[in-house]
């Protein structure tokens, strides 16, 4: 036979797309040549099979070979066709069954002395060979407990190309080397373990995170540096719901691009905290070749943290407004263009001025008003009306700070109310595509039967009159106050759920 035929996996985003791996052989000239939109890096594979092949014992071909990677008009990228297109080779020759390989998809990069190395993206592949009806995978022995995720495809791990070549009937024995292994994991404490009982002398603050966290709502922390700020948004990934199987599969997914080690799928809401330095490409995505996910696309399913957010460049911060919107980056590029999930709950955090100091008791502001006003104006309108909840906070004062006490919500009894609160909106919008009130349109609630009585609604149909707030600020002051009332046990937000609501995205009383 001088045709052989296998499988392998493309990806774009956190799509993966069946590729069909050809290798012909012809009594041409010998060579070694791949088509069909290969990267450079996938291009250099012919040099890396040839002396995988050799180092371990197998036959190279000793006449032209052609690699075929179709469809020839996907872009493909990367490494991991290494391992499909040396048993493909080996193939024609007969060194494999032809019939084995047909039915197998194979992911991994070769080493030049025979060895599986890992590559990132192993978890979607297998998700797109499983979705696409395959039952046997081929993986590198240190992404296997990453492939195992997947339901309902049979996983197979070698070590060296001669073990995967004596799975499909190739006559050698397969040498013991040592398998090659990803990082371990980060043994840090986890966000979920950080409890909100340690937060003292900030009420106003945790009832607002609360209600952030039951509603999928954005929030904006204000206040001097000693605050609090930090020490509340790392407590929020604990308070929020664990992740179901689908979104934990999702998350996974996510982390398996960036090349870190996935070994099980986690319950707990992943948190990112970018540096202040990042550049917008390093928040949304990017990359010239090969698209990268960014922090958001990282926090997806849970909480992006901006500390010192008017430190941000702003044509980043700006970059923030159409995920918020969508739950998805679309990064365009030259030659490729691919779509990541980013439906993520955003926190910020802010000094009232460059020192810190403006506004504190007891504390002399250095900053003259220009600086104060240029500071707070990093901020730009449009990305400040999509914040929910603008919540000014203070310095906890010395008698709190030194008595010894603890909050008496714990993050056990926060978690319970944002259960109880969630299971209440999934009832209300259990006929449509939303889940939490943060996602609900606004003329959803502006109209129908979910509107809201006029005596209700009156403090905040004046607000809007007076143009102190946007109609998009009118939305999120109605999602706030549904979410108030599912705290409260409400079946519709009175006028006091919508009075708190106004106060917590504008500061404003009714």
């Amino acid at each position: 036979m001088s045709t052989a035929r296998t499988w392998a996996v493309a990806l774009t985003g956190v799509d993966g797309h069946l590729v069909e791996v050809e290798a012909d052989l012809s009594n041409q000239t010998p060579g070694f040549q791949i088509i069909g939109l290969p990267d450079k890096a996938l291009g250099e594979s012919a040099q890396r099979v040839r002396n995988a092949c050799v180092n371990v014992g197998l036959p190279f071909p000793r006449r032209r070979v052609t690699v075929n990677l179709s469809p020839a008009n996907l872009p493909k990228h990367g490494s991991g066709f290494d391992v499909s297109i040396a048993v493909a080779t080996l193939a024609t020759e007969g060194t494999v069954s032809a019939d084995a390989i047909r039915a197998t998809v194979h992911i991994g990069e070769l080493g030049l002395d025979g060895r599986l190395r890992p590559v990132p993206g192993v978890l979607p592949s297998v998700y797109a060979a499983a979705r696409a009806g395959f039952e046997r995978v081929i993986v590198p022995h240190a992404n296997a407990d990453e492939a195992r995720l997947v339901p309902g495809i049979e996983v197979r791990a070698a070590t060296s190309l001669a073990e995967v070549a004596a799975l499909h009937g190739a006559e050698i024995e397969p040498l013991e080397v040592d398998p090659v292994v990803l990082p371990g994991e980060d043994d840090r404490e986890e966000d979920a373990h950080l409890e909100l009982a340690d937060v003292v002398g900030q009420d106003d603050a945790v009832d607002a995170m609360i209600t952030a966290a039951a509603g999928g709502h954005h929030m904006m922390l204000s206040g001097p540096p000693g605050a609090g700020k930090t020490m509340l948004a790392r407590r929020l990934p604990g308070i929020l719901p664990p992740l179901t199987e689908a979104e934990a599969l999702e998350v996974a997914a996510i982390r398996s691009l960036t090349g870190r080690a996935v070994t099980r799928l986690e319950s707990v809401a992943p948190f990112e905290a970018p540096h202040h330095s990042a550049s917008a490409a390093a928040l949304v995505g990017g990359g010239s070749r090969v698209a990268r996910p960014g922090a958001i696309v990282r926090a997806h399913r849970g909480v992006l943290f901006l500390d010192e957010t008017p430190e941000f460049q702003r044509v980043a911060l700006d970059a923030l407004r159409q995920p918020l919107e969508s739950g998805r980056i679309e990064l365009i590029r030259s030659g490729f263009s691919a779509s990541f999930p980013a439906r993520f709950q955003l926190i910020l955090a802010m000094n009232p001025c460059p020192c810190g100091q403006y506004g504190v008791r007891g504390s002399d502001c250095t900053c003259p008003p220009m600086a104060i006003r240029r500071y707070a104006g990093r901020l730009s309108g449009p990305l400040r009306d999509r914040i929910d909840i603008d919540l000014q906070v203070a310095r906890v004062a010395a008698s709190r700070a030194t008595s010894g006490e603890r909050s008496r919500m714990s993050s056990a009894v926060a978690r319970e109310r944002v259960l109880t609160a969630r299971a209440a909106a999934q009832d209300r919008w259990q006929d449509t595509p939303w889940r939490v009130n943060g996602d609900v349109p606004g003329e959803r609630l502006r109209q129908g039967d979910l509107r809201l009585p006029a005596s209700v609604r009156a403090p905040l149909d004046r607000a809007l009159e007076r143009g102190t707030v946007t109609l998009r600020a009118y939305d999120r002051v109605l999602r706030i106050a549904w979410t108030l009332a599912d705290l409260d046990g409400l079946g519709m937000p009175g006028a006091d759920e919508l009075g708190r609501a106004l106060f917590l995205k504008k500061g404003l009383l009714p």
